[in-house]
């Protein structure tokens, strides 16, 4: 891939945020997921790739755009696999939370996992500790095997943990270590990106979010020399059906970086939409401009980019807010 095509993505992203960060605190999730979907699909048409969504807003029956399978871009470059979340935390939006970002990564094609709308199990890290954790080992013995690598005591270890009922066992388990917690309400591709940037206090990601935000922060740590381990968690026949539908013959086994994004050469992109643990929410600046924060990764160079723009509104196509709910209130 070529490296302007880093540049191509960051603005597919920075418009995907500034079209949802109008609903920021409306309280109408749908509304802002469809502007974000809607800009960046639209924006797709100017890149110069050939690309096919794998990760998306759905199967092609259930959503009206960008859609797993649906073909992206202007064919007049590489043929190369797509994952997208337009707007990573909907509900985030909607209620003027942290940690909301619009997220796109692209890899050579056949490279990135096909994964099902279920939850994963994940174990991410840094540079130091890649390659040497394995999230077969429970929770106590990754522990010691971080701080053995790292020289650090046990409680001058920090793991990061979506703040979830479902993670009550685990954060009892960290607790009894004595390793420090950050909790995080929201941001599970932010939340796992933290245990590899370079000025990160984070050491380890731990817990269980969505697949296909597994394959996006996997994206990005193999762009920072990271790794995330996942291991998917069907529940029930449904989602065991999917995983077969997929070609996930065996759902329970460790899924490698390899994986999840192959060895080829990897493109991450991220904007705030509000903001999270590595970037700025979006910022207007009176009636025609607005300020954006983006972060842009290459696997091949390991450059990791950070782009603060502001745009000129008139001159980019967003829609207007006209929320239905609030205009008859006031009728």
């Amino acid at each position: 891939m070529e490296r302007e095509l880093a540049l191509e993505i960051v603005r597919v992203t920075e418009l995907g945020a500034l079209s949802s960060a109008r609903w920021i605190g409306r309280g109408d999730k749908n509304a802002a997921d469809d502007a974000a979907t809607t800009a960046i699909r639209s924006m797709f048409d100017s890149v110069s790739i050939d690309g096919t969504v794998v990760i998306g807003e759905g199967e092609m029956d259930e959503a009206p755009m960008l859609y797993i399978g649906e073909r992206v871009g202007n064919r007049n470059g590489p043929s190369v696999d797509v994952a997208v979340d337009p707007l990573e935390g909907t509900e985030v939006v909607a209620c003027g939370l942290h940690n909301a970002q619009s997220v796109i990564a692209i890899a050579d094609k056949g490279s990135l996992l096909h994964a099902p709308d279920i939850y994963m199990e994940k174990l991410a890290c840094g540079p130091e500790l890649a390659g040497k954790l394995s999230l077969d080992d429970p929770a106590e013995v990754t522990l010691r095997k971080a701080g053995m690598i790292t020289g650090k005591a046990l409680s001058e270890l920090t793991v990061m943990v979506l703040d979830r009922k479902r993670h009550e066992g685990l954060i009892s388990i960290l607790r009894e270590a004595g390793v420090r917690i950050k909790l995080i309400n929201h941001g599970d591709v932010a939340g796992a990106i933290a245990a590899a940037l370079p000025d990160s206090d984070v050491d380890l990601y731990m817990g269980s979010g969505g697949a296909p935000e597994g394959v996006l922060a996997a994206a990005a740590l193999r762009c920072l020399g990271g790794e995330l381990q996942g291991r998917l968690l069907p529940e029930g026949p449904f989602e065991m059906q999917r995983c077969l539908q997929m070609g996930l013959d065996n759902p329970a086994r460790v899924l490698s970086m390899e994986d999840m994004v192959g060895t080829g050469d990897v493109i991450f992109a991220a904007t705030g939409v509000t903001s999270g643990e590595f970037l700025s929410g979006v910022r207007f600046i009176g009636k025609e401009r607005a300020e954006t924060h983006s972060v842009i990764m290459r696997a091949q160079s390991r450059t990791i980019r950070y782009i603060r723009s502001i745009h000129f509104l008139p001159g980019k196509e967003i829609p207007a807010v006209t929320p239905a709910r609030a205009n008859a209130a006031f009728m």
